[in-house]
């Protein structure tokens, strides 16, 4: 029979020929039929929608069409595809439409639709100038372009956004390294959120400062403190707006737990904890000055970027909490060889004339767990 004869052999009588003709014009209304019914599956809705591919594909695996009928087939499989969100389906099968048929508005649109939805903003921008070169007032067409276009836009502020970040974490980065600090993981999150510092136009680095009451783990913070700052002027500023720094140091009124006034200005000192845990990678703390910016997610940090830990193993009987000469600027207290900046500078503030003063000088209190 002529059904089985090899591709490319021709008909020998007229009577294959006219087997040939029949089992065509077969495929040739198997594949139509199918096509309406894919096309009545559709309008039935999501439920049918499986079942409209269904009878497109097989319309098409017919091979009986022609290629600008094969192509609608093609540009209906993928508006089904868009409906379903099966978007990277979506824009195969509409190619294949414009293959066969290049001017087909309606796999155009949805070619366009497919790599807009995925993000794909140079590829839909050309899908659209084609389609409107071909018709100029097609107002879905140009709809789709006013989106792409905002889309666009948006990504190139997000992309401005994203360099410019990235570009100053490395600045931080640099001016850290330079100053030979040490940054560790962050401790006090809660208190502090993602506060970091910044380099000003002058190359001068202003740290936000945590000021921690020991005693009772009440705290205090201090947004913007310049590290050519010496300690004591955040301290004697009678109008700067911590509360603390106001009520205590200012009006010589004390705290509401402080009821026997030890927390005067005169009472006072800083500590910093010695060799808080291990220093960060390079790697790992540009990640983590890259946090809650534009570029949060583009410096990725690889298993080999380990954490740099440095021994900070203090002699038998040393203490642990390092007094903090108020006269020193920050930039000179931050730089002392075993102090760990945990994010940002963390300070904690005990009263000489307190009870609590000789415990922790003692190295008997140590900060509740984080």
């Amino acid at each position: 029979m002529a059904l089985w004869m090899e591709k490319g052999s021709e008909p020998l009588t007229e009577s294959e020929k006219a087997d040939l003709e029949a089992i065509a014009a077969l495929k040739d209304s198997a594949a139509i039929e199918l096509k309406e019914k894919g096309n009545q599956y559709v309008k039935m809705g999501k439920k049918h929608y499986s079942d409209a591919i269904g009878c497109y594909t097989r319309a098409i695996n017919q091979k009986a069409l022609s290629d600008s009928e094969n192509s609608i087939l093609f540009a209906n499989r993928a508006h089904v595809n868009l409906l379903l969100g099966n978007l990277r389906r979506a824009l195969t099968d509409s190619q294949e439409a414009l293959k066969l048929c290049p001017s087909n508005i309606k796999a155009i649109f949805r070619a366009a639709k497919a790599s807009l939805s995925l993000n794909l903003l140079a590829e839909a921008r050309e899908y659209c100038e084609k389609g409107l070169q071909l018709d100029p007032n097609n107002e879905e067409l140009k709809r789709l372009d006013q989106q792409i276009g905002l889309k666009i836009s948006e990504s190139e502020k997000h992309e401005a956004e994203v360099s410019m970040a990235l570009a100053e974490a490395k600045e931080l980065v640099s001016a850290i390294e330079h100053r030979g600090l040490k940054m560790g993981k962050e401790m006090y999150r809660d208190l502090t959120g993602l506060r970091k510092p910044v380099l000003d136009k002058s190359n001068i680095l202003h740290w936000p400062v945590l000021l921690l009451y020991a005693e009772v783990m009440s705290s205090d913070f201090i947004e913007d403190f310049c590290e050519t700052d010496m300690l004591s002027v955040h301290l004697d500023m009678i109008s700067f707006s911590m509360k603390w720094l106001s009520n205590v140091f200012a009006d010589d009124q004390p705290l509401s737990w402080d009821v026997k006034n030890n927390y005067k200005r005169e009472f006072i000192e800083l500590y910093y904890e010695a060799g808080s845990g291990p220093c960060l990678s390079k790697e790992k703390l540009l990640h983590c000055l890259l946090e809650g910016t534009a570029a949060s997610h583009r410096e990725a940090v690889g298993d080999a970027a380990k954490d740099a830990v440095e021994d900070f193993k203090q002699q038998m009987g040393s203490p642990r909490w390092i007094k903090v000469n108020e006269r020193r600027t920050l930039h000179d207290v931050l730089k002392e060889p075993n102090l760990v900046i945990c994010g940002i500078p963390v300070f904690y503030v005990v009263s000489k004339r307190s009870s609590f003063y000789e415990k922790f000088k003692a190295g008997k209190w140590v900060p509740p767990s984080i």
